[in-house]
């Protein structure tokens, strides 16, 4: 596994010996260790480096920041919607040190930030090897639920299309009886109707919402030098921008919901213990790979 060559992130730590920041040090050292371990652990054949000219599209979720040579792999359902406008901020895409006055539809314009797979096959493996590659992860139980309460409970403007694309499809194949209404709009999909849907098929058609992040970023064959946490978010996220001399730069405070664990077990309540096992077989990688359990959501562990 080939690693930054002197990550910018541990070149401003080494030269700072004040225990807050060796404490911090410590944490992003935890958490790549613990990655690398697990890697090695469950695919030990895997390919480094990775195969640039067959696997090019394993690098569409990877946006390029040249100025601060950074590379930050989007995750959705893990604040990469504010990540997304901190980086038309970097990249001086935009006329303003403020995120939050950049539309979240013009974030996520597919074309508006420059992705790695937009390189040519030198240039990828050149800023694999000199960019700090970051990244940020989120309890696969909890990003799945935010990924349903968000695009297929929800009555957004933003909701429609994955009804239309998922909800009708999930309510045809896994609803007796289903109405003509919930057949053409496809709004009204239950959790564990949508659980059903992920676990009942051998070809899962996996949306970036809801596809697991080892799946989107590939941290098995791409060394990361920092793994933010969604739980740490507001900490990680100002630790990035520090390190890259962008104090100017506030990452948007999101007000964590103190009601998460309820929420989960109130939805994960609704299944049978064999799907929740096979939804953990699902998001199997991301669990280990990134330290999670099920035991602090739910009560017990499985896996």
């Amino acid at each position: 596994m080939s690693r930054t060559l002197e990550p910018l992130v541990y070149r401003h730590l080494f030269a700072n010996d004040s225990d807050q920041i060796l404490l911090t040090r410590m944490v992003y050292l935890d958490r790549q260790e613990h990655l690398q371990k697990m890697c090695r652990s469950l695919v030990p054949d895997i390919t480094h480096p990775p195969n640039i000219t067959n696997d090019k599209n394993m690098f569409d979720h990877l946006l390029v920041d040249e100025k601060h040579r950074l590379l930050y792999c989007y995750v959705p359902k893990v604040a990469c919607t504010n990540w997304k406008r901190v980086f038309m901020i970097l990249t001086g895409l935009v006329n303003t040190s403020d995120p939050l006055k950049i539309p979240a539809s013009v974030a996520h314009r597919k074309d508006i930030i420059t992705r790695l797979s937009n390189y040519s096959s030198t240039e990828i493996e050149n800023i694999l090897q000199s960019f700090t590659k970051f990244l940020f992860v989120r309890h696969p139980f909890e990003r799945l639920l935010s990924a349903y309460h968000n695009k297929l409970e929800q009555h957004y403007q933003s909701s429609k299309y994955f009804q239309s694309r998922f909800g009708r499809l999930i309510i045809k194949h896994y609803r007796q009886n289903p109405s003509n209404e919930s057949l053409t709009r496809g709004d009204d999909v239950t959790f564990k109707e949508f659980a059903a849907y992920l676990t009942g098929q051998k070809e899962i058609v996996f949306n970036e919402h809801w596809k697991p992040i080892y799946d989107l970023c590939h941290p098995c064959t791409i060394s990361y030098d920092i793994i933010g946490k969604y739980e740490t978010l507001d900490q990680d996220s100002e630790f990035i921008l520090k390190q890259v001399g962008e104090t100017g730069i506030s990452f948007p405070h999101a007000p964590k919901s103190s009601s998460t664990t309820s929420n989960l077990r109130k939805y994960f309540g609704t299944l049978h213990h064999d799907i929740i096992r096979q939804l953990y077989d699902v998001y199997e990688m991301d669990f280990k790979l990134f330290g999670y359990n099920l035991e602090e959501f739910l009560g017990y562990e499985t896996g």
